[in-house]
């Protein structure tokens, strides 16, 4: 098969038409994006000599494995590139310096309660004999500045790795470990909850079919999410992998960077880690919003 056969004349019009260049009407940047995304595929396609049966295994794969495409997507890398390709953007347009951003993941639920952050918030409502867990610090902006009126979301796994809203066992409320924490004026926070455990993919899943395919591991640390938002700054998504994990370093999720590695300092059956967010001034009003990400409503 000659090497160009994606480049032939047939296959060029094929595309062409598939993409509804032809054509007037639709939507310009799709028809631009879908041209390039079936040229990459059909490129594909003839470099590794994909055949019939293997591609519709892999069109079975993905349609059967929709329910995990939160997950997958993040255990491929791409949800980390995205941080990746933005950071990049924001040096080339000077920006610089604040908390970094890391992935979201697939587990936020909008509407946790919204509480008084003025003195420390306890973010879980349900029984769990496992350590307590403290974190402390304060929200700046880019000159050191305390951020006024910020809201802190935070939600994290329990100390079995679930998250309430979407654990098997039924045994969580359904905002445990959930809370939007509304700052006071010298942009302090203080919240306690139990520690939380780090989880893996569903055993048999699409996500661990996949990592088993190619070599990988399907786990994640121990981690707390945060959305901070406040007027007049950028919204951040972040979170927190401790660094004394086993996984802090091998996440399959690719959600640890550096800077966002704390290690809890643990005595008895408490743990404490400190840590300070950063945020960058917005430049429009779009930074000042969540991506219109899909996400699970509470």
């Amino acid at each position: 098969m000659p090497a160009n056969f994606a480049s032939t004349e047939a296959v060029q019009k094929l595309l062409d038409r598939a993409s509804g260049l032809d054509i007037d009407g639709g939507n310009p940047r799709l028809k631009a994006i879908m041209r390039d995304l079936l040229q990459a595929t059909a490129n594909i396609i003839v470099k590794h000599n994909i055949s019939e049966s293997e591609f519709w295994q892999a069109a079975k794969y993905l349609a059967d494995g929709a329910g995990e495409i939160g997950l997958i997507l993040p255990g491929i890398g791409l949800e980390h590139f995205l941080d990746l390709y933005m950071d990049a953007k924001d040096a080339e347009a000077g920006l610089s310096g604040g908390t970094p951003r890391t992935i979201e993941g697939p587990l936020y639920v909008a509407g946790a309660p919204l509480v008084d952050g003025t003195s420390e918030v306890d973010l879980t409502s349900d029984p769990d004999d496992t350590d307590t867990l403290h974190m402390t610090g304060i929200v700046t902006g880019p000159d050191g500045e305390p951020v006024k009126d910020a809201i802190l979301h935070v939600w994290h796994a329990n100390s079995q790795g679930w998250y309430s809203h979407f654990d098997p066992t039924g045994e969580q409320t359904p905002f445990n470990n959930r809370r939007r924490i509304k700052l006071g004026a010298d942009g302090r926070y203080a919240f306690r909850s139990k520690m939380p455990h780090g989880y893996s993919v569903p055993p048999g899943g699409a996500t661990d079919v996949l990592m088993q395919a190619l070599g990988r591991h399907g786990n994640r640390p121990a981690h707390v999410h945060f959305f901070v938002e406040a007027p007049g700054y950028r919204t951040l998504t972040t979170q927190i992998n401790f660094g004394d994990d086993p996984f802090a370093a091998d996440d399959f999720a690719f959600g640890t960077r550096e800077g966002l590695l704390p290690v809890p300092s643990r005595q008895g059956d408490t743990a404490h880690i400190a840590f300070d967010f950063q945020l960058q001034r917005a430049r429009a009003d779009e930074d000042q919003s969540f991506s219109r990400r899909a996400r699970a409503q509470g």
